[in-house]
């Protein structure tokens, strides 16, 4: 996997991978939902409803992020992720916003529920499940990729 993620981008979504583990959720990180899009972390939260998280570290960060409008059709709910620091305001507030260290992490603002297709939920759920196998059999054979 060659992916460009910054050091900071993935401590954040460290804690936001654990938050939502303590919290009973799985999630997977780098998900491509639809060929062309890679999304932060995804989340399967309760209901069987799908979130996804981008996480930014820099004002910079967000503002070079053209595609996050896109993947509001493959989600229910829509957050941001944050450290502490950041300039939240600049962030649209009809998303959820979540600030986060690599340790933890804290939802601040819910994010308005926009209900999924039954189809494209089902196909997305799979599609999450496939990953998380693939990822699992390739991390414990290197031979699979």
């Amino acid at each position: 996997m060659n992916l460009k993620v910054s050091k900071n981008d993935t401590k954040i979504a460290r804690g936001v991978m654990r938050h939502f583990s303590q919290m009973g959720l799985p999630s997977l990180s780098e998900y491509s939902p639809v060929r062309g899009l890679r999304v932060d972390v995804i989340v399967l939260a309760p209901s069987d409803e799908i979130w996804i998280v981008e996480c930014k570290s820099s004002k910079i960060d967000f503002k070079s992020d053209k595609k996050w409008q896109n993947y509001l059709e493959w989600c229910d709910r829509y957050f941001w992720a944050v450290d502490s620091d950041f300039p939240k305001d600049i962030l649209p507030f009809d998303t959820g916003l979540i600030i986060a260290d690599s340790y933890d992490a804290k939802i601040l603002r819910e994010s308005p529920l926009n209900k999924l297709p039954a189809t494209r939920r089902k196909k997305i759920v799979r599609s999450m499940a496939s990953t998380a196998c693939n990822r699992l059999a390739a991390y414990t054979d290197p031979i699979i990729r």
